[in-house]
Order: C-alpha cells, then sequence, then structure tokens
C-alpha cells in the first residue's frame, strides 16, 4: 500500500486532490480541486485515472442511447417517404451506415485512441451524473467548482457520438438524396434532414439532463439489483 500524508480532507462529495509526483512509494498531492477527465477521487478523496471498463449494463445504455437516432432517422424517413418513393430503402442503410459510421468512430477517438476498448470509471450512484449540483460553499459565498466526469466516459462520449451522426449525415446524406430520391418534391425529399437538425438538439438535452436517470431506472440499474 502507498503511504500518505495525513492532510485536511476535501470538501464536497467529488472535490480531490491530484497526485502531483511520485517519489518511490510517497506520493505528493495537491490542492483539493476538480479532478482531470478521465479521473476521480477514490474513497480518500484523490483523483485516479479510471482504468476500468464498462460492464455490460454500460454497454446496453450505451447501446440505447445509440439506436435513438438511428430510429428517428428511419421512422422520419417512413414518414415523409411513404409509397411515394422507392429510395427508401436506400436511405434507411444510409442512415445505418452513417450511425454505425459515428459509432465506430466515437470508439477510435476515445480513450485509448485508436482502439475499439474504452476505459471508464465505474458508476456508483446517481450523483455521479450530476457533480455540478455538488459544489461546495464552505463560507455559503465562495464555490469551490469541482465539477468533472465522474462517470467518465458514459456522459460525453455519447455528445461526441451524436456529433459525429450529424456531421456525416450533413456530408452525406443530402447529396445521395438528391440524386435517389426522385419520387419526391424537391422540398419532400430533404424533410427527413431537417427532422434530424431538431431531433439531434432534444436527444442532447435528454442526454445533458436524463442521462443518469436513464442510466439509473434503466439497463444501468439492474445490476444493483440483489
Amino acid at each position: 500500500m502507498i503511504p500518505v500524508d495525513i492532510q485536511p480532507a476535501c470538501l464536497g462529495l467529488y472535490c480531490g486532490r491530484t497526485v502531483l509526483s511520485v517519489n518511490g512509494s510517497l506520493e505528493t498531492y495537491g490542492e483539493c480541486g476538480v479532478c482531470p477527465r478521465g479521473q476521480r477521487t477514490d474513497d480518500n478523496k484523490i483523483c485516479r485515472e479510471c482504468v476500468g471498463s464498462p460492464d455490460r449494463y454500460d454497454w446496453l445504455y450505451l447501446g440505447f442511447m445509440a439506436m435513438l437516432p438511428l430510429v428517428l432517422h428511419w421512422f422520419f424517413i417512413e414518414w415523409y417517404s411513404g409509397k411515394k418513393s422507392s429510395s427508401a430503402l436506400f436511405q434507411h442503410v444510409t442512415a445505418l451506415l452513417e450511425c454505425s459510421v459515428a459509432a465506430l468512430v466515437t470508439l477510435l477517438v476515445s480513450d485509448p485512441v485508436g482502439s475499439l476498448h474504452i476505459r471508464s470509471c465505474k458508476v456508483k450512484k446517481l450523483s455521479d451524473w450530476y457533480t455540478m449540483l455538488y459544489n461546495p460553499s464552505p463560507d455559503y459565498i465562495t464555490t469551490v467548482h469541482c465539477t468533472h466526469e465522474a462517470v467518465y466516459p458514459l456522459y460525453t462520449i455519447v455528445f461526441i457520438y451524436y456529433a459525429f451522426c450529424l456531421v456525416l449525415m450533413m456530408l452525406l446524406r443530402p447529396c445521395l438524396v438528391k440524386k435517389l430520391a426522385c419520387g419526391l418534391g424537391k422540398s419532400d425529399r430533404f424533410k427527413s434532414i431537417y427532422a434530424a437538425l431538431y431531433f439531434f438538439p432534444v436527444l442532447t438535452v435528454l442526454q445533458a439532463v436524463g442521462g443518469g436517470l436513464l442510466c439509473e431506472f434503466s439497463p444501468c440499474s439492474i445490476k444493483k439489483v440483489p
């Protein structure tokens, strides 16, 4: 076990001390504050790097959030094409390709970069998703900002995925739809794309506000049942 110096405990649930240096078995710590990205506090309020891997329930949550834009794409493609266009199937395949490539790229750019494996911090409780609500105010005037991603990378990786989905859609779909969706009018053929410009912000807000609730009271909550 690495010996540690006894120091005043950090305030708040998520404030911690970063490890400045390691000299043999002795660690030197910085001031209490926010943990760097990819780290979270341990039981001693020390910022430790996330070295775990998402369990199957975490993957179920990520899979659910990844499927939402694809299902919405398919819904609006059917809604606006219907029986008027023979290109609906092609648009479905294109949407599937966009989301699949976005998911693959998201995994590749996540730490460790270039690998389909991602490292993560273990989700311990619901408040881990909303660390911004637990910044301490020792004197009720000054706030110590310790907001960080305690559930790394389950929170931000969804935003990255949505961003890649949107970029790929804007790069690929308009040109392909313009050439192949000849059965629709000039305005109708792009309505499924316009719809995506509305539902992606909604999905982003859903993840930002309700991501923790979705995880805690859906697939992720199964692992907490005895």
